[in-house]
């Protein structure tokens, strides 16, 4: 059974080698033993905090079978990004310089450097072992996060975001870094992502330009990367615009990947989740694909199990369900059907 659940210390050395295999551009993790444990560390002590309104803290998963105790995948919420440290991104906007006297109207666009996304939630760090995308281990790890903020809505702020990975080669070269660095940084891309995956974002604030950039004048390479993802993060996107996530023109100041947002009342595995007592029994013959968790905090699970109904509301899940999720005969649990959100993936 495979089961999403908090973050934990004994996750240390799983967590070190999700990070070697994402490879560059995938921020939230960089390779670094230290960073990594404090990022552990701080999701630890964030599930145990008290909260009536978000601040800094961070909730990390992990996706665990439970028969090998293997950990195959992350994934993360951020409670309230740029409380602590300043969040930047890129606006894309529309400028006109026109001309009666000349009768000329040119629109230009260009990219303004903005804080906008300050004190919203971000669900990052999906990362699932290629070994093991298929079925619909993606859809778990991805909407696992939304029954967790449907609990705990007081736990995040109100509007939700996704920051895309963006652009990069097989060498973790970005083409619209390329240009950016060149011009002035003075450094590699992955050198320019590690520092961020550290926590260290001073260099951006001195060193950024702070007036807008026009795109005409990035290199046709840069210009063309602009909103567009990493082919491998292009199933993730999928999975997010299904649950109601829309990009409405922020993108990342290294790689210039999309920046998606939705507000958390609007998410589809939000607004359509219920919450309902649980019958330890085995399903009926009709039972369909439901995303489960409990209703636990400190000791959260999720999984995709088969569930079905009795005539008093109570959902029917299995033995091996019930104690893969720690749920007891009349516990409460939350779910949301998979049924038709799977099939419309697999068209796409």
């Amino acid at each position: 059974m495979l089961v999403v659940r908090p973050i934990g210390p004994q996750d240390q050395d799983a967590l070190y080698q999700i990070a070697v295999d994402s490879g560059v551009g995938f921020t939230s993790l960089p390779i670094n033993r230290d960073v990594l444990n404090a990022k552990i560390a701080h999701s630890v002590a964030s599930f145990a905090k008290p909260v009536s309104q978000p601040y800094d803290e961070g909730y990390l998963f992990v996706l665990e079978d439970t028969l090998t105790g293997e950990v195959i995948g992350t994934t993360a919420v951020e409670a309230s990004v740029g409380t602590r440290t300043p969040f930047y991104h890129y606006h894309r906007q529309t400028v006109v310089h026109a001309s009666p006297t000349l009768d000329v109207h040119n629109k230009m666009e260009v990219l303004t450097l903005c804080n906008h996304y300050t004190g919203c939630a971000e669900v990052c760090t999906l990362f699932l072992q290629e070994a093991h995308r298929c079925g619909t281990n993606g859809r778990l790890l991805s909407k696992s996060r939304f029954l967790f903020m449907a609990q705990f809505a007081e736990r995040f702020g109100t509007k939700v975001i996704a920051e895309m990975r963006g652009v990069n080669d097989t060498s973790g070269n970005s083409p619209f870094w390329h240009w950016l660095g060149t011009h002035f940084f003075s450094m590699e891309f992955k050198q320019a992502d590690y520092l961020v995956g550290l926590g260290n974002k001073v260099f951006i604030a001195e060193l950024m330009p702070k007036y807008p950039l026009y795109v005409n004048l990035l290199s046709p390479e840069a210009q063309a990367v602009i909103s567009h993802v990493h082919e491998k993060t292009r199933p993730a996107l999928r999975l997010l615009e299904k649950e109601g996530f829309q990009d409405m023109g922020y993108v990342d100041i290294f790689d210039a990947g999309p920046t998606v947002e939705a507000q958390l009342r609007d998410i589809s595995s939000v607004k359509n989740s219920e919450v309902l007592p649980t019958k330890i029994a085995q399903p009926k013959h009709d039972a369909e694909l439901f995303l489960v968790s409990n209703t636990k905090l400190t000791n959260f699970r999720s999984s995709i199990v088969p569930v079905s109904f009795d005539d008093q509301g109570n959902a029917i899940i299995s033995q091996e369900t019930a104690r893969g999720l720690e749920l007891h005969h009349q516990d409460l649990c939350r779910l949301v059907a998979v049924k038709a959100y799977y099939k419309t993936l697999q068209r796409l």
